[in-house]
């Protein structure tokens, strides 16, 4: 029988050292430290958190930069265009504190107030209310500069909340399309015709991505996906063969080197600031294509002025913080045992990604080009208010997490300490 001293303590009869006591802890390697920091209960709460504070600073920062020329030229105010969206941000981090902090039922009854809201502010746009601008009237001009919205931003967001909120409700019945499908197909294809109608076919294209990608997370079967889908393909080539200048479009977008002075002007001088770039970019304000060449630089094709300020480096930077988010919204969807908040939580994930996609695709001239832009990034009043707004959904739905809510509860429930002073010779207690 082995004798347990100093020299072989922990060590088995044969004298060799057991795997057990041998190994270091889990959170001595790379691996494990990364394990323990994503079973944390507030890790989704923070990657959501983190990665969209970066994301908008970085909007804030490129919108400065690649808009100060356009704007000294058009307002003689080069700080023009990035003090509007720092003001459009604030109202939006308001509004996300707001919903971030809604109780359950408040946002499922004003889910139903926004989708409301979108359909009069979408057919308002069929009204002498309605702008058009870049070739499609989805503008709304209530009167001031700062109140000209774009209706079709915030039922992006009505579609997801009000969807998460009827296929929460019939949970139990969407084994049967009928419940399935109405009715969150009709009053979604009524928004997306809508917009289609007044000529926005990329934020078209992005609402019936939503559509579909809700129908997906609740389980929806691929039969029905499919068909979907179909008629999704057959609507988009509707939309071109049926408009001249989307026709122009892609006959450009499929021939680099056709029609350079227009409709291959943005989509090669994008590429251009791009290819400049390098691996490290030219410098922050030191883009060349903001200069004329890279019309409305700081909205759809911000992207590329990334690329050519920062170059390859600061691109793949983006596309990881934008890669976190998105996997931070899957995390909250999954592990949310709540329906309505985990068809949320997926909704947006699947507007971010979708958007943030096809914006990215345009850039690199992946597609033709489709006037949708960088979500959290680039510049545009309506479209970063009812990002932020999703953002605060999504926070609301990384709160309640069921691991995250005990550690809230034990915290809010914990008593306070009492803090005691001595007087003299009395003892107080404060």
């Amino acid at each position: 029988m082995a004798t347990v001293t100093p020299s072989n303590a922990g060590r088995s009869a044969d004298g060799s050292i057991p795997r057990d006591i041998s190994a270091k802890p889990a959170t001595h390697n790379l691996r494990g430290w990364l394990q323990a920091v994503l079973d944390r209960p507030l890790t989704s709460y923070h990657l959501v958190l983190g990665a969209s504070s970066m994301l908008l600073l970085l909007g804030m920062m490129m919108v400065l930069s690649a808009s100060s020329v356009s704007a000294y030229l058009n307002f003689d105010d080069s700080y023009y265009y990035v003090k509007r969206q720092a003001v459009f941000g604030l109202v939006g981090l308001i509004g996300a504190f707001g919903l971030s902090r809604l109780s359950h039922g408040v946002l499922r009854v004003l889910s139903w107030v926004g989708v409301g809201l979108a359909a009069v502010l979408l057919i308002l746009t069929y009204t002498p209310l309605g702008v058009a601008s870049g070739g499609n009237r989805n503008w709304l001009d209530l009167g001031p500069s700062f109140l000209t919205i774009q209706p079709a931003e915030f039922a992006k967001f009505a579609m997801v909340i009000w969807g998460a909120e009827v296929l929460a409700r019939k949970h139990k019945l969407l084994d049967q399309p009928r419940h399935l499908l109405i009715p969150y197909l009709p009053v979604s294809l009524m928004l997306i015709l809508l917009v289609v109608f007044q000529g926005d076919a990329g934020t078209a294209v992005v609402m019936a991505a939503i559509m579909v990608g809700v129908l997906f997370i609740v389980g929806t079967p691929m039969r029905v996906l499919a068909a979907l889908g179909f008629c999704a393909v057959g609507g988009v080539v509707t939309l071109f063969v049926t408009n001249a200048e989307r026709m122009r479009r892609l006959a450009a977008f499929l021939d680099p080197s056709a029609d350079l002075g227009g409709a291959n002007d943005q989509a090669n001088a994008g590429m251009w600031a791009i290819a400049s770039g390098g691996w490290w970019g030219l410098g922050l304000g030191a883009s060349r294509q903001k200069w004329g060449g890279l019309p409305v630089a700081h909205s759809d094709f911000i992207f590329a002025v990334i690329g050519e300020e920062f170059g390859l480096f600061g691109s793949l930077i983006v596309l990881l913080l934008i890669l976190v988010l998105g996997y931070a919204g899957l995390r909250i969807a999954t592990r949310s045992d709540d329906p309505f908040r985990r068809y949320a939580a997926g909704g947006v994930t699947v507007w971010f990604m979708v958007q943030a996609l096809i914006n990215l695709a345009v850039v690199l001239r992946l597609l033709p080009i489709a006037g949708v832009p960088l979500p959290l990034v680039s510049y545009g009043g309506s479209a970063l208010i009812a990002n932020l707004l999703a953002l605060g959904v999504l926070l609301s739905c990384a709160r309640h997490e069921p691991d995250a809510q005990k550690l809230l509860a034990a915290k809010t429930a914990k008593p306070k300490p009492r803090v005691s002073a001595v007087v003299g010779s009395r003892r107080k207690s404060v």
